[in-house]
């Protein structure tokens, strides 16, 4: 699915209009765009090394921020959103961060959550259980995990393939943008 109809669909639309309301009325200040700047590249490096672990439905991905964190594109996409917030540092921002905040762990992660499990337990059984029970959905753990009967040695590195076949490249172009265009209200302010 390409960048474009995996990004624009019509259940999203309440969440885009909700960012460009954020973005209308951000105030972004050097101070605040700094500030926001770390949890943007947090947020978009972790989706960078999850994507090229990522094999989706070819095999179960326990690998690289994997190993650590079972969602790790939704703890980006959360840390990038969180940075962008902080950039447009207004009371609106904190309203949209709150609404997201509940959007996202009331009914989002707990739904994506629930399909995706049963289906990668349907496909991988034992093996997703145990990767399941071992590695939390949101908050890292310390110690990466290990496929069982696998060692570090034999895990698949990063590959620019499968980062490349994920799309995220839409992704980091579009968090870019996003980020000159508050530092460009910045300047115009």
């Amino acid at each position: 699915m390409s960048f474009a109809s995996k990004r624009l669909r019509p259940r999203l639309l309440g969440l885009y209009a909700l960012a460009g309301l954020a973005f209308w009325y951000a105030s972004p200040t050097g101070t605040s765009i700094a500030l926001g700047l770390a949890p943007i590249a947090i947020g978009e490096g972790i989706r960078l090394w999850a994507t090229g672990h990522l094999h989706k439905n070819d095999a179960l991905t326990v690998t690289g921020v994997y190993a650590y964190v079972r969602h790790p594109l939704y703890l980006g996409t959360l840390l990038i959103c969180a940075g962008f917030l902080g950039m447009a540092q207004n009371g609106l921002a904190l309203v949209a961060l709150a609404g997201l905040a509940l959007f996202f762990f009331a009914y989002y992660l707990p739904y994506k959550d629930r399909i995706e499990s049963a289906r990668l337990e349907s496909l991988y059984g034992d093996e997703f259980r145990r990767y399941a029970a071992a590695v939390p959905r949101l908050l890292p753990r310390l110690r990466p995990y290990v496929a069982l009967g696998a060692s570090r040695e034999q895990l698949p590195a990063w590959r620019m393939a499968r980062f490349a076949d994920n799309n995220e490249l839409g992704t980091a172009a579009a968090v870019g943008v996003g980020v000159i265009a508050m530092v460009v209200r910045w300047q115009l302010a």
